[in-house]
């Protein structure tokens, strides 16, 4: 596996990027969330194209306008479109063979992928999109957030003891059991532009959720409940950091670069 960086301009501005190169046609573009460079989280982005070109799967990653190694504004992930569009059109000048791009993003990478429907790719893995509007309070909490950790401490003896001896604020217990069987999240208007987006694509389409993510469990809620493209991963957080979780995040990403 060799590891080529390079640069690709989006609107007369110079953006960083990395190919991990491998014979395969079929490759993965991998869309960097919040303000991340392309290197992900921990490294973790790096880590998985490492892994994925020795499966055989070119894979590009790039910095968006304003982030890491690229020049101008930093315009976030509604206004990405442009950015994404010209990454992919640099991975396809680059690696000429590859004749199916399969996009991957988490978080509000994902949800940019949406609201560009899937331009130009021949399939998606969407994890964990981002639904919070800019006017909502970005500590939402997901009735199933609240519904973990009301587990977890029943799980927890320390916490039984406690509550057997009274040492429990029952009314602060019950707003909280009460919070875990309300219904659910109301759609939020970004979660219909998500939706919007995504209605025009008609390629293969894999929605990853972790299912001890916030983010995750609150898309999970307002997205539609019988939705069979959603997948999830249980005991997973946001960036999948176990062990176990990054196995299960390469399995599924492996599924479709292969299918």
């Amino acid at each position: 596996m060799t590891r080529m960086a390079l640069t690709f301009e989006c609107q007369g501005r110079r953006c960083g990027a990395t190919l991990d190169e491998a014979a395969g046609r079929t490759g993965l573009l991998i869309v960097s969330g919040g303000n991340e460079v392309r290197a992900g989280a921990f490294n973790g982005q790096a880590r998985l194209a490492a892994e994925l070109a020795s499966a055989g799967f070119p894979v590009f990653r790039f910095d968006r306008r304003g982030i890491g190694d690229s020049e101008g504004e930093n315009r976030g992930f509604r206004r990405s479109r442009k950015d994404i569009a010209a990454a992919l059109a640099a991975f396809r000048a680059i690696a000429p063979r590859v004749e199916r791009v399969v996009g991957f993003g988490n978080c509000d990478a994902a949800s940019a992928l949406m609201l560009a429907g899937g331009e130009d790719f021949d399939a998606l893995i969407l994890s964990n999109p981002w639904t919070i509007d800019g006017d909502e309070d970005d500590h939402t909490t997901s009735s199933a957030e609240v519904r973990s950790r009301y587990a977890d401490k029943l799980r927890n003896p320390r916490e039984v003891v406690r509550l057997l001896t009274g040492k429990v604020d029952l009314g602060k217990l019950a707003r909280g059991l009460a919070q875990a069987t309300r219904a659910r999240a109301a759609p939020s208007t970004l979660t219909e532009e998500l939706r919007s987006g995504l209605s025009g694509f008609g390629g293969p389409v894999q929605i990853l959720i972790a299912e001890r993510d916030r983010t995750g469990q609150l898309f999970a809620e307002r997205w539609d409940k019988g939705d069979t493209r959603i997948l999830r991963c249980g005991g997973a957080d946001h960036s999948y950091s176990s062990e176990e979780g990054q196995k299960w995040l390469l399995d599924r990403i492996l599924e479709v670069l292969r299918a």
